[in-house]
């Protein structure tokens, strides 16, 4: 299948590195309003620009466009990518309003075409070993889930010389407009709704905890730099999720079942190792040998090994994946659609309505304050 990309920035680049292992698509041209950005990124990847969003709805060959441009301007480019009858696939959210979210489905529904949106996270053989030990009852019965999304304290680093690979400035002053929420929650949101379904209702806070962010912002445009939420969801499951740029770096997933523990280690790596740690069977060798210490010295140790005994699980080696800390295949997502076009994979609705669901509830999470911290779910997964 044929698409376009619109938006050529920081992230692109991680798009077009998982690009080369998705043989099913062929990439038309790209489009950015900034010419020199464009220039640049057409330079490096040796691919054709388009020179403006009409040229892109206008040219029949493409059947997909992709939209990586900054959350402010989702919904009007995805709309008139639907418009002009193409399938899409946006970053997220799908828009910064949850009524204009759902018009994007309503359209994309009416039209016979395909909505989908990131993260892509939840394409990756770690949360198909994970859905298969739940689904094999390898901790009995999940009740309670700690999902984390910190990723450290950011604004204390050198992020003004970030460059991605083709050259990109990392946009720091735009991250923290938008915020680590909007930004980063879709991340534990794609795993906690792919494994455990629709969220009935979310209860948590939001702030900005820190107003010195290395650039200038007025405190009324910065986003919340923290988020922590209660997610009720309608199996019963309970999920605490919390998401910052404060804490130290921590993207991974705890499920606490009647019979045991698993831990995905790393929510943005595909090949994330995962560990199990069952009730009836003994402690972990290494982890029984610290413990051992820790009472011995009379002091907890921060770091030692896990309890549990690691997962084995067959995973694709797949050297297109972009460096750590983002061991995503971002091209999955957009393969989806393309399948969901062909009758393949998830349907059309399935793959909208989890868009929706993800950007109602980081919508919801980001500004949790103006629901007087208690927000109850609209939509529900088909």
């Amino acid at each position: 299948m044929r698409f376009a990309i619109i938006g050529t920035g920081f992230v692109a680049d991680y798009y077009m590195k998982t690009l080369k292992a998705a043989a099913s698509l062929s990439l038309a041209g790209v489009f950015d309003i900034d010419e020199k950005r464009l220039a640049q990124f057409c330079d490096y990847y040796s691919v054709e620009s388009y020179a403006s969003l009409d040229a892109v709805l206008n040219d029949s060959a493409v059947e997909l466009v992709v939209v990586l441009t900054t959350p402010e301007t989702h919904y009007e480019i995805a709309s008139a990518a639907l418009a002009a009858g193409k399938h899409v696939y946006c970053e997220k959210p799908l828009a910064m309003d949850i009524d204009d979210a759902r018009k994007l489905v309503a359209q994309a529904h009416s039209a016979g075409l395909v909505l989908g949106g990131a993260p892509a996270n939840a394409y990756c053989d770690a949360f198909k070993a994970t859905q298969s030990a739940l689904h094999d009852n390898k901790i009995g019965k999940p009740k309670l889930v700690y999902a984390e999304m910190e990723d450290g304290a950011v604004f204390r680093e050198q992020w003004q010389e970030w460059r991605s690979i083709s050259g990109a400035a990392w946009p720091g002053k735009h991250e923290f407009e938008i915020g680590c929420t909007l930004e980063h929650a879709g991340y534990s949101l794609s795993w906690l709704i792919g494994l455990f379904g629709s969220i009935k209702r979310i209860t948590g806070m939001s702030a900005t905890l820190f107003m010195d962010k290395g650039v200038d912002i007025a405190a009324g445009d910065m986003a919340p730099d923290f988020s922590t939420a209660i997610l009720e969801f309608e199996n019963g499951v309970v999920a605490r999720l919390t998401c910052g740029l404060c804490a130290p770096k921590d993207r991974s997933l705890t499920i606490m079942g009647e019979d045991g523990t698993l831990t995905v280690a790393d929510l943005w790596d595909d090949a994330s190792d995962i560990f199990l740690e069952r009730k009836d069977q003994p402690l972990s060798f290494m982890f029984k040998v610290f413990r051992r210490l820790e009472a011995m010295r009379g002091r907890f140790m921060q770091m030692k090994p896990h309890a549990g005994t690691r997962i084995k699980y067959a995973h694709t080696k797949n050297d297109r994946l972009p460096a750590y800390p983002s061991r995503i295949n971002f091209a999955a997502g957009i393969d989806a659609v393309r399948q969901a076009a062909q009758g393949e994979g998830k349907s059309p609705d399935q793959l909208s309505g989890e868009a929706l669901h993800i950007t109602e509830a980081a919508l919801a999470l980001n500004r949790i304050a103006e629901h007087a911290g208690r927000y109850d779910m609209v939509s529900r997964l088909t």
